[in-house]
């Protein structure tokens, strides 16, 4: 005889693929488009001085256009596409070229990002809500590279490498070898606000607790909300670091490195006050933990969500850490930066009853700004 908890976790698990299906069948009308064009792409850093290229309210959907430029040089932009047979008239190849052109370097080494995007009404102190709605690679490869010096073993790779990674775009898998095929499972390596003023330009190579950043996390793909601490007014939300594809670790320095059309949902979050980025998927909550020392970023990991338990669950201290060794999984989620990453996955189903867990961050009842 099945336990009423049981039960209750079955019809859990139906409300929420149901709920899933749901929401993968209904289309979704953007509100805006922001297309990866050279006078929308900022190079290498957060700052809070960039001038918006779009201004939308809270509530507003947005499909933008992302791009990522390696392998291609500066002195000749077409020939790497040459090289494998890819057609330069192709939308996507179109705008890696253009951008390639018409963007200056800036001397800060960094991601090609889409943006900034300012939210009607952000302000320091309110949180922004985006919604990862639906990420698709919109180029037929990937690239791959590592270097001496790089990844988790940066003792060991000789001479840099780059590989060229085919991508089946109708079976959405990468073709790695003609004996390996690995599905795609596209998301942003780097989403973020900026910073206040007085920290000037942030690189856009590590990630940060408070603005966000190259988390390179791969669960922040379709389905995935982040919560990221406005700093200054219209938060000036960036995003870049297409993957098609990436392992937890990242482990020779890159992911399968492409091009992503993405459709975010922006909320204005009055009734939130973080001091961190978190997030979520429909079955886990997201704590992210970051140093230059992977130890500590895992001390910080736990401690984060040993903070989440008591805030939201309202354990005490002692429970809090016990169900974070029974129960949760620490993830590492890069290795690639001086910052490094682990990530705490919290599955939702623990706190539910006769319902899914809420979408939403702390508050069911949440009010947003500006209603659609």
């Amino acid at each position: 005889m099945s336990s009423p908890r049981l039960l209750r976790a079955a019809r859990f698990a139906a409300l929420l693929s149901s709920s899933v299906a749901a929401f993968a069948a209904a289309p979704i009308k953007p509100d805006h488009f922001l297309g990866a064009k050279p006078a929308n792409m900022i190079w290498g850093y957060f700052w809070a001085e960039t001038p918006p290229v779009l201004t939308v309210k809270s509530g507003a959907i947005v499909e933008i256009d992302t791009m990522d430029l390696t392998g291609i040089t500066l002195e000749d932009p077409e020939k790497f596409f040459k090289e494998h047979n890819l057609p330069l008239d192709q939308p996507g190849i179109k705008d890696l070229i253009a951008i390639k052109q018409g963007v200056k370097p800036t001397g800060i080494r960094g991601h090609m990002m889409t943006g900034p995007i300012f939210i009607e009404g952000a302000q320091p102190g309110d949180t922004l809500e985006v919604r990862v709605l639906d990420v698709k690679t919109r180029v037929p490869y990937a690239m791959n590279m590592m270097r001496p010096g790089g990844g988790g073993i940066p003792d060991l790779v000789p001479r840099p490498y780059g590989k060229y990674i085919p991508l089946d775009l109708e079976r959405q898998v990468a073709l790695f070898t003609d004996r390996i095929t690995v599905p795609l499972a596209p998301f942003q390596g780097v989403m973020a606000v900026a910073p206040v003023a007085d920290r000037g330009k942030l690189p856009s190579g590590p990630p940060y607790a408070d603005i966000g950043g190259n988390f390179d996390n791969r669960h922040l793909g379709k389905g995935a909300t982040v919560y990221f601490p406005v700093q200054v007014p219209g938060a000036l939300f960036h995003v870049g670091d297409p993957h098609a594809v990436q392992g937890d670790g990242e482990v020779d320095g890159g992911a399968a490195e492409s091009s992503n059309t993405v459709i975010l949902q922006f909320f204005l979050r009055k009734d939130l006050h973080l001091t961190a980025v978190r997030a979520e998927t429909p079955t886990h909550y997201i704590i992210m933990g970051l140093d230059v020392e992977l130890s500590r970023a895992m001390h910080k990991a736990i401690a984060g969500s040993v903070e989440f338990l008591k805030e939201t669950q309202g354990l005490d201290f002692f429970n809090a850490l016990s169900l974070c060794s029974v129960g949760v999984d620490y993830r590492v989620t890069q290795v690639v930066d001086n910052t490094k990453g682990i990530h705490a996955m919290i599955p939702k189903a623990y706190f539910t009853s006769d319902k899914p867990a809420e979408p939403y961050w702390y508050k069911p009842d949440a009010t947003y700004v500006t209603a659609r």
